[in-house]
């Protein structure tokens, strides 16, 4: 099985950790949150990944030399920043040979228990074009699936406090369910033909508008699982102490 890991961004949030190495190889209790990442796919019998870069991009080519960590591994640089999207896009060779074969999408900056091969086996029997994992949490920007769990929106909260948050929809729906996207994606390699987006581009733009397409994306719920965004130092602390208490464990 094929993965990929997102590890582009420039980590602003993180500073001044990430000023001089990207944010793949900050480190938690010791170990970096790109070895994290990969020993978690590897653990769901992910096989070949590809690790797109930008930031420091030399440094994550020198780290994963060192190590292949049981995986085949590719880099695959962007000397200007693709944007989740695009990034994906840029890596789309890597999955030309395995067509049929349904590919994880992992954030970087995201540490979780979450199921991944259920994840995949749902995506399997859901026959979807993408797989999001979300949860029911407050965040800024969520995601709105109808009654049968697929997309039809997007909702924005531009302020805190605001009245009324901006809602872009994809379908509209009678009921919804407004849900935090939790950075891991299932997809069939199917997207590649079907995203129309150029250059630098958001993947979450490029779902919602195959969704209003008909195409199938659909949430896969995980409040059961642990999860934490590792976007700030003081997240890396919590994550840190999750780990030494045994909150998190990837057993």
């Amino acid at each position: 099985m094929k993965a990929m890991i997102l590890a582009a961004g420039l980590g602003t949030r993180l500073r001044p950790l990430t000023d001089d190495r990207p944010k793949a190889l900050v480190t938690i209790a010791g170990r970096t949150l790109l070895e994290i990442t990969l020993s978690r796919l590897r653990s769901f019998g992910v096989t070949e990944v590809i690790v797109n870069a930008h930031h420091h991009a030399e440094m994550i080519a020198d780290y994963l030399k060192a190590d292949d960590f049981g995986m085949r591994i590719e880099v695959s640089r962007e000397r200007e920043l693709l944007d989740t999207g695009g990034g994906l896009k840029n890596a789309a060779h890597f999955f030309s040979d395995s067509p049929g074969e349904p590919f994880i999408l992992h954030n970087v900056d995201v540490l979780s228990t979450i199921d991944l091969g259920r994840m995949v086996r749902f995506h399997s029997e859901q026959r979807a074009l993408a797989t999001l994992a979300v949860q029911e949490r407050e965040t800024s920007r969520q995601l709105l699936f109808d009654e049968e769990d697929r997309l039809c929106g997007r909702c924005i909260v531009r302020a805190a406090g605001a009245e009324f948050p901006e809602i872009e929809w994809a379908q509209p729906a009678p009921h919804v369910y407004a849900l935090a996207f939790a950075g891991i994606h299932v997809l069939s390699p199917l997207i590649f033909e079907k995203m129309e987006e150029q250059g630098a581009f958001s993947i979450i733009d490029a779902y919602l508008n195959l969704a209003s397409q008909g195409e199938k994306i659909v949430a896969f719920w995980a409040d059961e699982y642990y999860w934490r965004d590792l976007g700030r130092p003081d997240d890396l602390l919590q994550a840190a102490q999750d780990m030494s208490s045994g909150k998190y464990s990837e057993i």
